[in-house]
């Protein structure tokens, strides 16, 4: 049960990863829209974008709870999402059918809470932060934890304050966390943003 949690929380952090590029960005494609395989939910996560942009990372949306088309696609997504994995797990492991369900409302949880205190954000999901408000938002795809960003090489840091403590993205004692992120990053360095003026979204880009 235990193991099997476990690597369900591992799967789930590799899926945050995965949705966020090719569903919620969807992929460049030379002189066409971006294609993602969920228009809706794409168009949705770009007007996310463009929201907190404006509002130095407050998503008003949220406030407006299932009112909202954003909020309501999101959880409906969430919900589509851990009941098909509970379905494919369920012959597997148990631990990974309730991993897959606390990673959902854990997902809505942290994603709901940055987006109304972004200073909260700016504390304990820094690489979500900078996922918005960095010179490059195809990068950071991981919300709730970021461990397939630095495996994938997909950690981009925008200034030493918006750096995790450690690369599991939980607060250690300083010095497990100095030593753990010394080891690790000589694997998997994360990458530092170019000091620059951060660009706005286009109200006109390309969606599928």
């Amino acid at each position: 049960m235990i193991k099997g949690f476990v690597v369900g929380i591992i799967v789930a952090n590799g899926f945050e990863w995965v949705a966020h590029k090719y569903i919620l960005h969807g992929t460049h494609r030379v002189g066409q829209a971006r294609f993602s395989p969920v228009p809706k939910s794409m168009q949705s996560h770009w007007e996310h974008h463009r929201e907190v942009r404006k509002t130095e990372f407050h998503d008003h949306g949220y406030v407006e709870g299932v009112k909202n088309w954003r909020t309501r696609n999101e959880i409906m997504s969430l919900a589509v999402v851990a009941g098909a994995a509970s379905l494919i797990f369920y012959p597997i492991s148990k631990g990974m059918v309730v991993a897959s369900l606390y990673s959902a409302c854990n997902y809505y949880y942290i994603h709901r809470r940055a987006h109304l205190a972004p200073e909260w954000a700016k504390k304990k999901i820094p690489w979500h932060y900078d996922h918005h408000m960095n010179s490059n938002q195809d990068a950071n795809w991981c919300v709730t934890k970021p461990w397939f960003d630095y495996l994938l090489g997909t950690r981009v840091v925008s200034s030493a304050d918006l750096k995790e403590q450690n690369p599991l993205g939980v607060i250690l004692p300083n010095s497990a966390a100095k030593w753990l992120s010394h080891h690790v990053e000589k694997v998997f360095p994360v990458k530092w943003a170019r000091p620059k003026q951060l660009p706005q979204i286009s109200e006109n880009i390309k969606l599928s």
